[in-house]
């Protein structure tokens, strides 16, 4: 099932003889790379999902096309690991797709990536209270009356979402009171148990890597607008589903392999080990000093999470509204923690793997086998304060604990003796700095009311793509993949007019 990873080696080795890049070692390679320099119709920064789809879309249309990744592997926020004495991979970044995420489904399909479902039989399990009970994994939601009513003001977000919408949210007329309310202001008085708001903070851990009290409400709404299409309007639940809802079907070999797809056949045109240190915006076009190699085209795009983009040096700098903008949008703090096991042995008991939790680390597991079932995969988000706390532990404690609550979860001492046990802590990587997103918060400042427009806004030649900057599905590889097109075809209706 594991494919041969996309790294630097590959790619140069692939694409020597037409981009003149021969692999090298020692001394000698830091000294010729030095001196590289190399032309283009567009420069894209960054090989994640919205750099890849932005330049195979260029490519498309025969454009020339360079993209710099500063890491030495493509695919940005997902990425695999190998399991099961390399009969199996598991995702430990983004992995989930599911029903109006058409772009991304419909790139997995171009380069031949399948999908199946993310197991949903049987029952999930319900933490709450010292207690452990069942409910219908085809339900979605427990039959307790705190996380019903924790649940019903989130849905009824959907409404405010809608007049929001997802083109210009900060043009709405309340704009500026949602943005300066954090979603757990909106949420007092309506959550009022601890079981209803510790289920409510666990929701929004996994879906953010932040608790309410960090979000703006109007970001969110933004982000539930989104959760959809232009034919079918975003809501609630759909971000929390599996059946029907974005966490309904994986990709075999894992999520990542559709970037390396992309990246294979773009070929020499992706260069790897490259950080971008400046981008200078002159007279006569774009250039774009990364370690190693300068790039001169004639647009440029920023496919980087933001808090990556704000640290880029702009010449001329960029507008103040917008630097602002970028340092606002605060990276979630996300581990993925996931255990290995011979078997999916909880399917023994009918259990789906799915669930919730008020207490513990690990509160929102998910089965994450194989398609065949070759190995058993249990794995949960670590978001927000959780995420802090986890952080805060040694590394056997750290491994204690959430084993502790996989037991919690599926009632079986067998869950406490993995084979494997794997931490993915994307706050620990330089060229993400958190997952899945980066977010605002709420505040005096209102920034994503005040300066909201620059989110997508192209500065002269450079244009900006990343997930973050999506009209729908923002957040999600979807997202990534309809910025990275809309960005193309900025750039393609630039390059016309000159």
């Amino acid at each position: 099932m594991s494919t041969p990873r996309v790294t630097r080696r590959r790619l140069l080795k692939a694409g020597a003889a037409g981009a003149a890049l021969t692999v090298l070692d020692g001394p000698t390679a830091a000294f010729a790379a030095a001196r590289r320099t190399r032309r283009a119709d567009v420069v894209v920064i960054g090989a994640g999902f919205s750099g890849l789809a932005a330049a195979r879309r260029l490519v498309a249309t025969g454009r020339s096309v360079v993209v710099l990744e500063a890491r030495d592997r493509v695919g940005g926020r997902t990425a695999n690991a190998t399991i099961a004495g390399g009969r199996a991979i598991t995702e430990i970044g983004g992995e989930f797709v599911g029903p109006t995420q058409d772009r991304i489904l419909a790139l997995a399909e171009a380069v031949g990536v399948a999908t199946f479902p993310v197991y949903n039989e049987g029952s999930s399990i319900f933490v709450a209270r010292g207690a452990r009970t069942t409910y219908p994994a085809s339900v979605g939601i427990p039959d307790d009356p705190d996380v019903l009513a924790a649940l019903a003001p989130l849905i009824e977000l959907d409404k405010l979402a809608k007049a929001v919408g997802v083109r210009a949210p900060w043009k709405h007329p309340k704009a500026a009171a949602y943005d300066r309310q954090t979603l757990a202001q909106w949420l007092a008085g309506k959550v009022t148990t601890p079981t209803g708001r510790a289920v409510v903070d666990a929701v929004c851990e996994a879906i953010w890597g932040a608790d309410p009290e960090d979000l703006s409400l109007l970001y969110v709404l933004l982000y539930v607008a989104a959760a959809g299409d232009r034919a079918t309007p975003g809501s609630f639940a759909r971000l929390i589903a599996t059946g029907g809802g974005a966490q309904e079907r994986r990709l075999v070999g894992g999520s990542v392999l559709i970037a390396e797809k992309v990246a294979a056949k773009l070929g020499s045109r992706v260069v790897l080990g490259a950080p971008v240190r400046r981008i200078v915006d002159g007279r006569d076009g774009v250039r774009v000093v990364a370690d190693g190699i300068t790039v001169h085209a004639r647009q440029a795009i920023v496919a980087l999470p933001p808090v990556l983009a704000a640290r880029i040096a702009y010449a001329p700098g960029l507008p103040a509204a917008k630097r602002t903008l970028l340092r606002a949008m605060t990276p979630g703090s996300l581990t993925k923690v996931e255990a290995v096991y011979p078997t999916p042995f909880w399917r023994e008991a009918g259990l789906s793997g799915q669930g919730v939790s008020d207490t513990g680390l690990a509160r929102v597991p998910y089965d994450n086998s194989p398609p065949d079932g070759s190995a058993g995969v249990f794995f949960s988000f670590i978001g927000g304060k959780q995420h802090a706390a986890w952080a805060a532990l040694g590394t056997a404690e750290r491994r204690a604990a959430v084993l502790d609550d996989f037991v919690r979860f599926t009632g079986d001492e067998r869950a406490r003796t993995p084979d494997e046990f794997i931490e993915k802590d994307w706050t620990t990587e330089t060229w993400t700095r958190g997952c899945p997103v980066g977010h605002f918060g709420g505040g005096a400042d209102a920034v994503l009311a005040r300066h909201g427009a620059w989110l997508r806004k192209p500065v002269g030649r450079v244009h900006f793509a990343g997930t973050e900057t999506a009209d729908h599905w923002l957040g999600y590889m979807d997202g990534a993949v309809r910025a990275g097109e809309r960005a193309a075809t900025e750039v393609s209706a630039a390059l016309r007019r000159r």
